[in-house]
């Protein structure tokens, strides 16, 4: 059996298999109780992220999404990563699933000119700390956000990317 994962850009047919990645991190993992209705960004991925500068990825193996990662426009050579989620049998060096999704998001921010990167996340996911971290993020504050920066209700600890 071939576990090999590949990165693709979303298409409608990843849907389901995106919920599917997301929802139980959030709810079971980390006991974010929130739902996919108060995510609305998922019932619309490529309006919301397949525009301008932004995009959208799936990580797969053996045809089921296994990781996710979006890139959001937000004007002035700026953009928000959101939507990181690898499925728990996917973390880690074995599969290297993060490392493949930023890579990719980092070589298409960067063909675009996108010139920072934003994220937010909670202080619940340590290892996403360390991750982004590693990768060159720097920790910011809520001023240093820019003004058009989506910040999500549960979002504690935010970072910036700068090429």
């Amino acid at each position: 059996m071939n576990n090999a994962v590949v990165i693709e850009r979303f298409s409608a047919a990843d849907q389901r298999g995106v919920v599917e990645v997301i929802l139980p991190i959030q709810n079971q993992e980390f006991g974010i109780p929130i739902t996919e209705h108060q995510q609305p960004d998922l019932s619309d991925i490529p309006q919301f992220y397949q525009q301008g500068s932004g995009d959208f990825w799936v990580a797969k193996s053996c045809g089921k999404v296994v990781g996710t990662l979006g890139l959001k426009d937000i004007g002035n050579a700026q953009a928000a990563l959101r939507k990181m989620f690898v499925s728990a049998p996917y973390r880690g060096r074995e599969f290297g699933v993060a490392a493949l999704l930023l890579n990719t998001l980092l070589q298409h921010a960067q063909s675009e000119n996108v010139r920072d990167i934003f994220l937010g996340t909670t202080d619940k996911f340590l290892a996403a700390h360390r991750f982004y971290e590693k990768n060159g993020f720097e920790e910011v504050t809520v001023p240093e956000l820019p003004q058009a920066f989506p910040r999500m209700a549960v979002d504690s600890k935010f970072y910036k990317l700068t090429f």
